[in-house]
């Protein structure tokens, strides 16, 4: 007779990341109708405020830019559950959860398919330094940024400097990369995935300007994405990108280690922490992406360990942009001065 796994029988020792994953199972369950709520109460204020900055703009565009600002925050939102869906986290059923993704792919400017692998790539292959390059951050080591020729240091420097990451990338990422399936060309569905996508998008832009001009486009989807689309890659930035992150060659990597290790818990406000759906608690995230996002604050009152885990305020948080380099003698992420100094 098999005996099921009791999580009390771990309380008086350390927990390994393996006996992580088997307590955080018992979490991985969606309510259907908690989901659902979730959906309507993201989705219908997104579009209520669409209106509202459609109608101001009759009245002051200084008014439409607030509203569609404003507005980023449940687009940020929606793109959160949309993650959630490509983890099959949202809905028990894959169809459901994957066609509302899809959806949402359409106002997140996100082909569905082709992120949902691509993130599934960077959750199996998170902290491995012999499998960068797939939905993360591009990190060099210390020793291969020394290996390189002057102009190939100069390229890293400009694509770390936080104008380059925060600024100019969050626009280009969403608005250029993602309209073909980058490192997933080899593969008829996600180009299916991309194309679909990008000719829903077209339309519903031509629909605005048919209606509104360019007004609409400049002043309620533009700033509202860019917003959105900003706020997104910071939040993954100090995800994995912290002083005491995890990094290791393929012989000496673990999936479940690098996941809670190389992966940070982002102390949010109230209310940023609703608009961001939790995924500040991102250690837990990786360890067991079945979680849906309203449960998660549910594991860290259940266990404090994995509260106290990796924990980072923001203003603990804004270092972490001078940090470039991963130091494989010390374990840590470093600034070029620092890696020039040892």
């Amino acid at each position: 007779m098999n005996q099921q796994f009791d999580p009390t029988e771990l309380e008086n020792e350390t927990r390994s990341a393996r006996d992580w994953v088997k307590i955080l199972a018992e979490y991985r369950e969606p309510d259907t109708w908690r989901s659902t709520r979730e959906l309507l109460v993201t989705a219908g204020p997104f579009l209520l405020l669409w209106v509202l900055a459609w109608w101001s703009l009759s009245y002051s565009y200084w008014l439409t830019l607030m509203i569609s600002s404003a507005n980023a925050g449940f687009l940020l939102r929606l793109f959160c559950i949309q993650h959630d869906c490509g983890h099959g986290a949202f809905f028990n059923n894959r169809t459901v959860s994957d066609w509302v993704g899809r959806v949402i792919g359409v106002l997140t400017l996100t082909p569905y398919d082709v992120w949902r692998r691509s993130h599934s790539i960077h959750h199996s292959a998170s902290g491995n330094l012999a499998r960068r390059g797939m939905g993360d951050v591009h990190t060099l080591t210390v020793a291969e940024y020394k290996a390189r020729s002057p102009l190939g240091r100069l390229m890293y420097r400009a694509y770390r400097n936080p104008v380059v990451l925060f600024g100019l990338g969050p626009g280009y990422l969403f608005l250029l990369q993602n309209r073909i399936p980058f490192g997933l060309a080899n593969q008829a569905r996600y180009w299916v995935s991309a194309m679909s996508t990008n000719a829903a998008i077209i339309l519903a832009l031509s629909v605005m300007i048919y209606f509104g001009g360019l007004m609409p486009i400049l002043l309620i989807f533009l700033p509202s994405t860019l917003l959105a689309a900003t706020a997104g890659v910071w939040l993954f930035y100090v995800q994995h990108q912290f002083e005491t992150t995890h990094w290791d060659e393929e012989a000496d990597w673990q999936l479940h280690e690098a996941a809670l290790e190389g992966s940070s818990h982002y102390v949010l406000p109230g209310w940023l922490a609703w608009v961001s759906a939790n995924i500040g608690i991102h250690h837990v995230h990786h360890l067991y992406s079945r979680v849906p996002f309203y449960r998660l604050p549910e594991v860290l009152r259940d266990h404090a360990e994995l509260a106290d885990s990796n924990r980072m305020t923001i203003r603990e948080s804004l270092v972490n942009a001078k940090l470039h380099l991963w130091d494989e003698k010390s374990r840590t992420l470093m600034s070029f001065a620092e890696a020039k100094a040892a």
